[in-house]
Parts: C-alpha cells; structure tokens; sequence
C-alpha cells in the first residue's frame, strides 16, 4: 500500500523556480504547521517579517506541484510537507521537502467513495502531524497512523463499518485532534439497520466522537449522541476546565477530552434538512463564537459554572441582518473583533469585521466570493474560492486593503485555506499547490 518515490512518478516532480539559491530557514518565528488552521487551530500565524505591500507582479512563487483531486490544505512540520489527494481509485498521502518540493515518500490505498452532490470525491481532511506518527482521515471513513519517517502503515480503522455510519452529504471532512495519549475524532455513528436513504431517517447512536489509543488505535472511548459534522474537534481551557469542542451536526459540545465526560451541549443548527456546520468554533477566554450560514447564523455564548449562556445571538434575526454567516471557513478573532467570510452563496458572499461583545457590523466588503483566512504580523490574507489572493491590515474602522492579486496558476475551487510555516505560504486550488515566498528567504 506504500512505496518509495521513483523517478517515473511525473505527477510527483515539483517544478521549481527560485532553486538557484539555497532556502534556510527564514526567521527565528518560523513555525510548524502541524494540523487544520495551525498549531492553535484558529488561521493564526506568529511569524513576523512579511512582505507588505506585495510586489504588482504579486509574491514569488518558489515551487508548484500537480495534486490529486481533493480540498484538504497541506501541513507541514520539521522542514516536511504532508499533502493528501485522491488520484484515479486511490487515496495518496505525499511527503515532500518543503523547501523544494522533492518529493520523499508516498502511501497509497484504494477508495470506491463517491459524492452525492457531485463534487470532487477526494479528501477534505488535510493529514494530522503528531510526534513520530501521521494521521489520515479519508472521505470514506478510513481512518490511518502512518509512521512519519517512510509512510509505512502502522494501524487503520474502519471508521464507518464499525460504527455504522451513514454517508454524511459530502463524507468525512473532520480533522483529528490529539490530547495526550489520545487521538479523537469526529464519527457520528447511527443505529444498527439498513443504509438510509434519507439522512432524516438517521439516529445518531452514542458515538459521536471517539477518542483512540493513538499509537495502537484502540477505542478508550466513544460517546455522544451527534451526528458528524464538517467542523473540526478542537481543545481548549474554557471556565477553567480544558474542555474538547465539537460543533457537530445540530449542536455545540463541551466535553473532557480525557473521559468523554458531557461538560455543556448547546442546540444550534438550521432548521433545513440539508445544512451542515462546518467552520469551526472560536474560543476567546470563556466565549465561544458558533457560526454558520444555512438558517441562525452566529451565536456568542459565555460558559460559566458548567452553564452556557447568550451574549448575543442572530437566530431571531431577519438573513439580511444577521451578523456574520460563515460557510466552511472558520473566522479569525483580534482584539474584540472577529473577521469572517459571510454568505452561503459565491454571489452573495462578503467579507465582515463584527464586534464581539455586541454582534455589531463594523464594516463590510462586498462581492469578495466566499473566502479563507490567515492572520500574520497584523495583516490578514484572504485567499478566494477563485485564485485572488488579499492582504488586509487589520482594521475594525474600515476594510484596509494593502494588497492584491489574482493567483493566475490556481483553477477554481481554492477551498483550502492558507499555510505558512518558516516564511514560505502554500495555498492550493483544482490540482496544484504553490509555494509563494511571504517572508523573505535568506541566500
């Protein structure tokens, strides 16, 4: 299922650009880029140095490489680059030099899954680095650990056959989280019986999430009466407690990440049948903003003494006045304001400063298509769903544009959101990934 890198693998050969000179490492700040959004998982970045503004011709691309099919952004830790595509029937994970591009290994195994609504049937979890250790979450529910030095295959798991689990509408495109010992992931099994057509006839059956014996994959535990979303679990301390969250497919829960113990649950999705959650919760202290972009819209909640209370909340509002409706894309905080993406739609999709403690809209940017976000060294890039690249100063009086361009190698959809890790961005659109120099690269 896994072979080394030949020199007949085409599709695995990076085209290099700036190789005439050696990459290093571009600042003491570089930092790992381990799982979804970061090693904080929030799109936040403590690197400092970027080039602001861009040159007109845009940021130098260092190397590009053709990609299987699929929308899960890479991750890179140690100087290595992890990328996971689908090509043909099969499921690859690569690693690269992420410097170069070179490719050093690959691990393969074969998928039959297919996407109801027709989109491209490739990943949407991007690999989980931790330790010796990858992890890959497939469409199809195959779960594997793979070790970090040659991709060889050390456990899997059957996710879906184990824990019975219907066909989420796009698959599976939850990212793991570690804590400790433990791997936890996103299930959402459902009770024994035949495969339901119709997802309203799923019930979920007490294994919403599972928490795994990481380097052997035995189960520990699996609780929680949710069905599986497209939110990632994430773990923070909340009402001093560290608390694992999970925005699954109807609610918000708070739960000990060592047990599986129920801390908090709170309701919140849209009354249609066909809407998921998928932008990630955003912490800050004891609030946590939910937000999503089928029906409520965005809550901010305050956990204190095991409760959940609302600061304030879009549900009771008009679609046109709610505050901040994020698709797929988490929103980024900064000093009591969140900067989002806003809008199901391309055509209506926006981008928003809102005021945390009031769900106020500072300022709005129209016409943008739906967009990701990277906070850095003050400034946050926006990559669009079609190839244009922004930097935006952070600035909740106005929308502060520095700098933009259109990407002219990037194919629409550019779902994945931004990478950065020691000075070099990567962002991928349909088939390619490009490594664009941000930081200045020392000689």
């Amino acid at each position: 299922m896994w072979h080394r890198i030949t020199a007949t693998d085409s599709l695995m050969k990076p085209i290099p650009f700036l190789l005439a000179f050696t990459l290093v490492v571009s600042t003491a700040t570089g930092a790992d880029w381990p799982t979804i959004l970061g090693p904080t998982r929030d799109g936040v970045s403590t690197e400092k140095g970027i080039i602001a503004p861009w040159p007109k011709t845009g940021l130098k691309k260092i190397w590009e490489c053709e990609l299987g099919i699929g929308f899960a952004p890479p991750v890179v830790v140690s100087g290595k680059l992890y990328e996971f595509g689908r090509f043909e029937n099969q499921n690859r994970a690569t690693c690269r030099d992420a410097l170069t591009g070179k490719a050093i290994w690959k691990f393969e195994y074969t998928t039959d899954y297919e996407d109801r609504y027709g989109y491209e049937p490739g990943p949407r979890a991007c690999p989980l680095i931790d330790g010796d250790r990858v992890y890959l979450y497939g469409p199809e529910g195959m779960l594997y650990c793979l070790n970090i030095a040659d991709g060889k295959e050390l456990w899997k798991l059957d996710v879906n056959s184990k824990y019975h689990v219907h066909q989420n509408f796009f698959g599976v495109g939850s990212v793991p989280v570690v804590d400790g010992d433990l791997l936890i992931i996103a299930v959402g099994g459902s009770e024994k019986g035949p495969r339901a057509v119709d997802f309203r006839e799923v019930k979920p059956n007490g294994t919403g999430f599972v928490a795994l014996e990481k380097k052997t994959g035995t189960v520990k535990y699996a609780v929680g009466d949710e069905l599986a979303s497209y939110a990632s679990p994430t773990i923070a301390t909340i009402d001093g407690k560290k608390t694992a969250l999970y925005f699954g497919r109807a609610a918000l829960t708070g739960f000990d990440p060592q047990t599986g113990k129920q801390l908090f649950r709170y309701p919140w999705r849209a009354k249609i049948e066909e809407s998921v959650n998928a932008a990630n919760p955003v912490v800050i202290g004891d609030k946590i903003l939910l937000s999503e972009c089928y029906g409520p819209g965005a809550v901010l909640l305050e956990v204190k003494d095991g409760k959940v209370k609302e600061v304030w909340s879009d549900a009771e509002k008009d679609r046109v006045d709610k505050a901040l409706m994020c698709h797929w894309n988490t929103p980024i905080h900064v000093d009591g304001f969140i900067y989002g993406s806003s809008g199901r739609h391309t055509e209506e999709a926006e981008l928003r400063c809102v005021e945390l403690k009031s769900g106020d809209v500072k300022w709005s940017k129209r016409r943008t298509t739906r967009c990701t976000f990277l906070l850095v060294d003050g400034h946050i890039i926006s990559l669009s769903e079609y190839g244009l690249l922004s930097l935006i100063k952070v600035n909740p009086e106005k929308y502060d544009e520095v700098s933009k361009y259109e990407v002219a190698d990037l194919e629409y959809p550019c779902w994945a959101p931004p990478v950065l890790s020691n000075g070099i961005m990567y962002i991928r659109g349909k088939g390619k990934l490009l490594a664009l120099e941000l930081i200045p690269q020392k000689k």
